[in-house]
């Protein structure tokens, strides 16, 4: 299975992250929103607990929950992103603190969605339900 990435379908600050993950992955990853069917077995499968609250990659078999998650996303954009791995230098305690900050406060500064945006033509093939 390719990449996967589980995101807050509600969320807007989540869906405006996939659409900056959509313009610059080469189509390496595939998506599906925590809450939707995909998500929630993959939940199961790799024993997370259930009320996740963070973004997820699966990858290779391996998941990846929060600042891991978000810097491993950035490996495979195009552009200086993958630059970003120098901050595995930083205590994953230290990156999980500003992660969890902004995390929590997500939907108060950016708000959540009533319904999730339907993927374009080019893309749906990668969201799963």
């Amino acid at each position: 299975m390719k990449p996967i990435i589980l995101f807050d379908g509600e969320c807007n600050l989540c869906d405006t992250s996939v659409q900056f993950i959509l313009k610059r992955d080469h189509g390496y990853y595939q998506f599906a929103s925590l809450q939707g069917i995909k998500g929630q077995e993959l939940i199961q499968k790799h024993r997370l607990p259930p009320d996740l609250d963070s973004v997820v990659v699966i990858e290779e078999g391996i998941p990846y929950v929060k600042s891991d998650a978000a810097l491993q996303i950035t490996k495979h954009l195009n552009g200086a992103w993958p630059l970003a791995s120098i901050f595995r230098v930083l205590p994953r305690a230290a990156r999980d603190l500003a992660y969890d900050f902004i995390a929590k406060h997500r939907h108060k500064w950016f708000g959540q969605k009533q319904q999730c945006l339907l993927p374009s033509k080019e893309t749906r093939a990668r969201f799963h339900e």
